[in-house]
């Protein structure tokens, strides 16, 4: 008698799990990714130390984190070349050995232009080690395994800028800002180990970098250095008032438009823009890069607020910040079920929807806000963070054949990047203004007819009176004391106008999250397009 189970055997053969050596891989490549999102913000506490250290003004210190984030979102788009002229283990290989050399050379530093130069080095190989990584999840995993992996990436990408200042901030506390930098070193040594246990040998295509698209290449590299620092100083320069920021502007436009002409003449582009003609995959790169604007503009704001409104040190707003990465570690078992399982569009609203509530939470913030306050939107915030970063991780991946997975991965990186360089750049234009608007605005309010400011100013003169029994010293305490009462005011109201702000635009992607689709359990990654 026939086995009736075998037909069914035949068309559902049993699952393949990965290897070991896959394994090892994918966790290599998720280390190096987070050596890379690690050290975008890793140097933002130690900021002062090292300025001073190196005899670098205010301005000027900007460069150390402005030229990692303009050397890396340039050579994310770059890294599948590289990859296909290289070869993969090649390329990963030689990135990690250049990522510690220039860690060094960050960390040995002395004078300014010897920290950018490292910084830049840092940002072009770490810049590599974000896609390549997304990319091996897509390749070395089967598919019913891709959801772990692509968590493990999320998580890592989510985590890095949450550790990263609080990592910074205790290491120059309790040794050097230097340790900032040399802290790479043996994780660049445990990531080469694995490296090269676990990648066989690729053959280098030097054909590839002979036949590139040199024209798309030029663009990419002059159009998104230049839009990179038009964004992160136009608003410190005053925008179109300078001169610097006009010629970079017009460089930007330039390099675009080149890289969009390469699109027409170029058989094999840099970067494979058709991709976006593909609505579920367009769709994806729209809300990453609406979410992205979102994630960099709270993870601004935030400790500004703690900072300057809330009154907490660099220790108590490291553990605010990091309350938001307890959903992540909390969901990790059950998330790849998830993700395997429930709509990809109903996760990406869901995850919209906790991010949103939690910037329209925060408008209820105060000078006064406790901790139990910002629990709250943490929570809330790094619940949303994971329930719409993971599925767009494995949607960004699924939509577009195997052999397409670098591009889309270098073009999904970028869009996230770019979205959090535009959304900072708008979020200090928008914060200055409506600063000014609302201490102009309280000012106003005060003044000798006001019989509430009257009485406070009188309360706190008889208070300073009292304390050393000079009146016209207290005046002038009571007077400073109401300055500064505004100036906080202004800056509360002006945050919850920001947040707001940011809560209405990740609700405007609700309908963008409609034209994703759950890929049909057991499709192979190559028919997803």
């Amino acid at each position: 008698m026939a086995n009736p189970g075998a037909g069914v055997a035949a068309f559902n053969p049993p699952l393949t799990n990965a290897s070991t050596s896959d394994w090892i891989v994918v966790i290599a490549g998720a280390l190096g990714a987070l050596m890379a999102t690690l050290d975008i913000s890793i140097t933002n506490a130690a900021l002062p130390q090292i300025q001073g250290q190196i005899g670098a003004s205010g301005t000027e210190g900007t460069w150390i984190s402005t030229g990692y984030l303009m050397a890396e979102i340039v050579m994310i788009p770059l890294t599948a070349w590289l990859t296909r002229v290289f070869g993969l283990r090649n390329f990963l290989i030689g990135n990690a050995i250049l990522f510690s050399l220039f860690s060094i050379l960050c960390g040995l530093s002395e004078t300014l232009p010897q920290m950018v130069i490292g910084r830049l080095g840092q940002g072009f190989a770490g810049g590599a080690m974000i896609p390549t990584a997304q990319v091996l999840v897509a390749t070395r995993l089967p598919r019913h395994q891709m959801p772990i992996g692509m968590t493990m990436f999320g998580l890592i990408v989510l985590l890095g800028p949450l550790l990263g200042p609080v990592l910074g901030g205790t290491l120059t506390e309790n040794f050097s800002w230097r340790w900032c930098f040399f802290l790479n070193i043996p994780v660049c040594a445990l990531l080469l180990v694995m490296l090269s246990q676990g990648l066989k040998k690729s053959p280098a295509d030097w054909q590839a970098l002979f036949k590139a698209d040199w024209l798309g290449i030029i663009g990419l590299t002059v159009g998104l250095s230049a839009l990179t620092v038009v964004l992160e100083e136009g608003n410190r320069e005053r925008w179109f008032e300078s001169t610097h920021i006009i010629v970079l502007s017009l460089l930007a436009v330039a390099g675009i438009a080149l890289l969009l002409v390469a699109q027409q003449l170029t058989k094999t582009p840099i970067v494979r823009l058709k991709l976006l003609l593909n609505p579920r995959f367009a769709s994806v790169i729209a809300i990453v890069f609406v979410v992205g604007c979102g994630l960099y503009c709270v993870a601004f704001l935030l400790p500004q607020f703690l900072s300057n409104i809330a009154g907490f040190n660099a220790q108590q707003s490291g553990a605010v910040m990091l309350m938001s990465g307890l959903p992540a570690f909390v969901m990790m078992p059950i998330l790849p079920r998830l993700i395997g399982r429930v709509d990809t569009r109903i996760m990406v609203m869901l995850g919209l929807g906790c991010l949103a509530g939690s910037c329209l939470l925060a408008m209820g913030l105060t000078a006064d806000s406790v901790g139990d306050s910002f629990t709250r939107t943490q929570l809330l915030l790094g619940l949303g963070q994971v329930m719409a970063m993971m599925p767009l991780n494995q949607a960004s991946m699924s939509c577009v054949p195997a052999h397409e997975a670098g591009e889309a991965a270098g073009i999904y990186n970028m869009a996230r990047n770019l979205g959090g360089s535009v959304g900072l750049a708008l979020l200090g234009t928008f914060i200055e203004r409506r600063n000014s608007f609302h201490d102009d605005t309280l000012r106003d309010a005060v003044t000798v007819q006001s019989v509430e400011a009257q009485t406070h100013l009188a309360a706190a003169t008889q208070g300073f009176f009292a304390a050393h029994g000079d009146l016209a010293h207290a005046r002038l305490q009571a007077l400073g004391q109401l300055a500064s009462e505004i100036q906080v005011q202004a800056q509360v109201m002006t945050y919850s106008e920001t947040f707001y702000g940011l809560g209405i635009a990740l609700l405007l992607c609700l309908p963008i999250a409609l034209f994703l689709k759950k890929p049909p359990a057991g499709t192979p990654l190559s028919t997803g397009h």
